[in-house]
């Protein structure tokens, strides 16, 4: 029978750099042309949500179910990564805060990669 560990999410150092990373991408959005509104902002908005979303999520569950949900967190990072490329890339945020990002989305890679392992 597997134990069920419940872990706080509101203590873990992941979640909270996953909501300044939705903080900082909601910074950015906000300074996108308004025709980008359904299309790559909404996908920014979601993809950065999911990230400490999924941590909340997941963290209720037991090890092997929350490290599912780590993994659908990783993934929105990575998702994440590639739409600050390509909105870096149609001039809508600048490379300077492409790079300030994209050193939170690695921090956080790295941290949560190495929480996994430790489930």
């Amino acid at each position: 029978m597997t134990t069920k560990h419940r872990h706080n999410y509101k203590n873990l150092k992941i979640w909270s750099l996953g909501l300044d990373i939705v903080n900082d991408v909601f910074d950015v959005i906000g300074e996108f042309p308004s025709d980008e509104k359904f299309g790559l902002k909404s996908q920014l908005s979601r993809c950065s949500i999911s990230i400490p979303s999924n941590i909340a999520e997941g963290s209720s569950r037991t090890d092997k179910s929350f490290s599912h949900f780590i993994d659908i967190a990783l993934g929105s990072s990575f998702e994440l990564e590639t739409q600050l490329i390509i909105a870096c890339n149609r001039k809508y945020l600048t490379i300077e805060k492409l790079n300030q990002i994209q050193e939170k989305i690695a921090e956080f890679q790295k941290m949560t990669m190495s929480f996994q392992n430790k489930l």
